[in-house]
């Protein structure tokens, strides 16, 4: 598949995941150059999942959590790490702000709706995972300050 294709399979496989009741997501649509998924989660009301097309990957991102302050950092940014090594599609990074994401990259030849769903399914399970155990690291580490 090409980027176009690419795109335009996302654009009607998301759409279809928003027109169904059953799916957990609440909407899907396009902002500033990017497809967002934002679907139900447990821990908090939602996340959101983006889709990047570029020349030869598809680009995923999901914010997870916020910077935590200093001297909260250590043991959160511990637990994301130890979570990369489950991830197959997706990992924890800094963003440029210092926010906790999920990111990862998918060949445009490796992309059908099969991919975007178990990308989706991945990054929820993830924050759905990971949003409990940083809350809790970061009230522990600010309780002990």
């Amino acid at each position: 598949m090409n980027a176009r294709e690419v795109g335009l399979l996302a654009q009607e496989v998301t759409a279809r995941w928003a027109a169904d009741p059953g799916s957990g997501v609440v909407w899907a649509g396009d902002h500033e150059g990017r497809r967002g998924v934002r679907l139900r989660q447990e821990g908090r009301d939602f996340t959101t999942v983006w889709f990047a097309v570029g020349e030869r990957t598809l680009a995923v991102e999901d914010y997870a959590f916020t910077a935590p302050p200093p001297g909260e950092r250590e043991e959160a940014f511990r637990q994301c790490l130890a979570r990369n090594l489950s991830g197959r599609r997706l990992h924890f990074a800094l963003d440029r702000h210092g926010d906790l994401v999920l990111v990862g990259r998918v060949p445009l030849g490796e992309v059908d709706e099969a991919e975007l769903g178990l990308l989706l399914g991945e990054a929820h399970e993830a924050i759905a995972l990971a949003l409990p155990t940083l809350i809790a690291a970061v009230r522990r580490s600010g309780a002990s300050s």
